[in-house]
């Protein structure tokens, strides 16, 4: 059975982005960086609700005109050749070699892709996606990068849950003397 890996950047008050929206505060040094490829080599195929799949397309088809970059250049190519799937309400043609999923099928299809042979799926970014998969049991690794900000705002990483979520500590890094990896897999049920 595949995993789903859920890998997030978060500040230390817990958002995943600022007060406006803004994504400019995740720093990708080179172990941070060299980290993100390896957890990619995990995984055939990207998904993405629809708000992250908008921002990741606008930059990674066209990174090498709008970053130097050396994660950036890295990541690129491997972004535009790596299979992606995008759960949305709304959007029916997202182009860059993504394919749509409906939410209003996301439990049935999200579990048939667990079940088919290959790679781990790697949900990168996300609130609401990676809240409504862990409610329904979905997500097998909560990969939280905590950066050394404090944004005084913004979208918290899990909404209010409708119940009390229980993981257990995996694993937890360092990079690049700045950011930490918490590593939580669910916490097996006590009977």
């Amino acid at each position: 059975m595949r995993k789903i890996i859920h890998f997030v950047h978060t500040s230390l008050d817990g958002n995943i982005e600022g007060p406006n929206g803004e994504f400019d505060w995740p720093a990708m040094g080179p172990e941070l960086s060299a980290y993100s490829r390896s957890l990619m080599e995990r995984a055939d195929t990207f998904l993405y609700g629809r708000p992250v799949w908008e921002m990741m397309a606008g930059f990674w088809p066209n990174a090498e005109s709008m970053s130097d970059d050396p994660h950036d250049l890295k990541f690129a190519p491997i972004w535009r050749s790596t299979p992606k799937i995008v759960f949305s309400r709304t959007l029916t043609e997202p182009g860059h070699g993504a394919r749509v999923i409906s939410d209003s099928k996301l439990v049935e299809e999200v579990t048939a892709l667990k079940a088919e042979p290959g790679k781990d799926l790697l949900l990168t970014g996300g609130a609401s996606l990676a809240a409504e998969l862990t409610a329904h049991g979905l997500i097998d690794e909560h990969q939280v990068v905590v950066h050394p900000v404090v944004l005084g705002g913004g979208k918290a990483l899990f909404p209010a849950p409708l119940q009390r979520l229980n993981l257990q500590l995996a694993d937890s890094r360092t990079f690049d003397s700045q950011s930490v990896l918490l590593c939580y897999q669910p916490a097996p049920t006590v009977m």
